[in-house]
């Protein structure tokens, strides 16, 4: 992998690799010294034009963890609020010798446009762009559930059945958990209140419902979508009490879920809109485990893109010496 820009991008065989290398590094985390010397040399930028605490954090407990020197950029109190293009911005970072960017941008595709501009050679993980994707939390969702739902020794997520709850319109990480759970053969129903429900729905690989309580008693793992009201400009339900009566999970729809289902939000939630706190507290919700899962993968993405690049580099040195000594 040159850059990871899109859940969709990955193959299975890819996905299976970094959740692989995501275990080895969330082994890492038990140890006393939480560090390997991995990227030492190597520099990663956390490039983040929208807020963010859990996905930055993310990023840069990651790199850290691998010994990579960590440049937090922050459009707010940046040259980006007096004008600046992503062009330029991504100029600088080129001159600066960034080896990987991570990029959280509000407009879609913004990730992908740097990747393929010709601006920055650098690797380019995608941190969540607009409504589009949210790929690496895609990948600590599945890696999570592998952990609980996957036969032992096997990893695998064949016919497990996932539900994504919520506001799917406006939610990249729905589009990226459809995306991947299909992917790794997982089943996914995606619902919402037909206003939630994205335009072109029909040809995603899932099945979808207008209804929530139909759908909790075959399922493996429910994941509740919080409601993006900063994205929203106009009325898509009466009120926040009637979307939580309809959609919200409280301790009486849990409760029609097989024993060994589990409960899973990407944050940050909305308690007691569409999940009760009891409920995110509760013993079957592995919330706070994704959090920690989020570090492991986010290091499996660094190690797989960088060192990937380093071997390049190395192959390519190699290749250029052999051919100057044979020229001599």
């Amino acid at each position: 992998m040159r850059h990871l820009l899109s859940a969709g991008d990955l193959s299975r065989d890819d996905a299976v690799l970094l959740l692989d290398t995501a275990e080895e590094m969330r082994s890492v985390a038990e140890r006393p010294i939480k560090k390997l010397p991995t990227l030492r040399g190597r520099t990663v930028v956390n490039l983040f034009f929208e807020d963010s605490t859990r996905t930055r954090i993310s990023f840069e407990a990651a790199a850290k963890r691998l010994s990579a020197d960590v440049i937090n950029f922050a459009a707010k109190g940046s040259s980006v609020s007096k004008g600046e293009s992503l062009k330029d911005t991504a100029l600088t970072l080129q001159a600066m010798g960034a080896d990987a960017v991570v990029i959280r941008h509000g407009a879609s595709g913004a990730p992908a446009r740097l990747a393929r501009a010709g601006w920055i050679d650098s690797a380019i993980l995608n941190a969540g762009d607009g409504s589009h994707e949210h790929p690496t939390q895609a990948l600590l969702d599945a890696f999570t559930m592998r952990r609980h739902l996957a036969p032992s020794g096997d990893r695998s997520l064949e016919g497990r059945r996932v539900a994504i709850v919520g506001d799917v319109l406006h939610s990249r990480v729905a589009r990226s958990n459809a995306l991947l759970l299909t992917t790794l053969g997982a089943e996914v129903t995606l619902v919402a209140p037909p206003t939630l429900m994205p335009y072109g729905v029909g040809s995603w690989p899932v099945e979808t419902s207008y209804d929530l309580d139909p759908v909790l008693a075959k399922t493996d793992a429910v994941m509740m979508l919080r409601v993006q009201r900063e994205r929203m400009n106009a009325a898509f339900f009466p009120s926040a009490r009637e979307y939580s009566r309809r959609y919200g999970l409280d301790a009486k729809r849990m409760a029609k879920l097989p024993d060994h289902a589990i409960v899973m939000h990407p944050g940050p939630m909305n308690r007691g809109m569409e999940i009760t706190a009891d409920v995110a507290d509760s013993t079957r919700s592995v919330i706070v485990e994704q959090v920690t899962n989020g570090v492991a993968v986010r290091m499996a993405a660094l190690y797989l893109l960088l060192s990937g690049a380093r071997d390049a580099e190395t192959t390519s040195t190699s290749t250029s010496d052999d051919t100057t000594e044979g020229q001599a």
